[in-house]
């Protein structure tokens, strides 16, 4: 009887011990405490971003006017319709103060009445502007193919490396559409 209520003490003392271990370290200020050291075997964890990197201004990216789809062939019998379905951005603060910007778009292609299988381009456009300045503006050509049999394919289009100046990291906008509409 007492060897087994030595066992569970012991047993419940390894617990509380890494317990407390666990709370070890200061979380946020980029070390790892001796908890979880015990908890990853060792491994040191990926060092924490500085507090002013994580509060980066990234505005949401907007479709210009005119953008958001491309219709191909007869209103009455289209052959095709390619439009916007998801956007995405990333806005990752530089030490010099700059942002830099990554924007990533999907669209989908769909046959119309009047369509076939193929391979349908989908122009991509991006800008960057703050105001009436622009800062970036980049333009892509992607293709979205529909297989035989099938009315519909997605493509996906990141845009990346775009360099905001400090001066305006806290003020700019992205604006992104298919085909021609509104130029800036």
């Amino acid at each position: 009887m007492v060897k087994s209520l030595d066992m569970k003490a012991g047993v419940a003392f390894a617990v509380l011990s890494v317990s407390a271990l666990a709370g070890c370290g200061a979380p946020g200020e980029g070390g790892f405490g001796i908890g979880e050291m015990l908890l990853t075997g060792g491994a040191s964890l990926a060092p924490v971003q500085a507090k002013a990197m994580d509060d980066v201004y990234c505005p949401p990216v907007t479709i210009f006017e005119g953008g958001s789809a491309i219709r191909a062939g007869d209103p009455s019998s289209p052959r095709s319709q390619i439009a916007i379905s998801n956007l995405a951005r990333e806005c990752i603060g530089q030490p010099d103060g700059s942002t830099l910007v990554k924007v990533g778009i999907e669209a989908r292609a769909l046959l119309g009445s009047g369509g076939s299988a193929g391979r349908y381009n989908v122009p991509v456009r991006i800008v960057v502007k703050d105001g009436s300045t622009i800062i970036a503006t980049r333009s892509r050509a992607a293709v979205a193919a529909i297989p035989a049999g099938g009315t519909q394919a997605s493509v996906t289009v990141v845009e990346d490396n775009i360099v905001v100046p400090a001066a305006r990291a806290n003020t700019f906008e992205i604006e992104v559409g298919l085909g021609g509409g509104r130029r800036g």
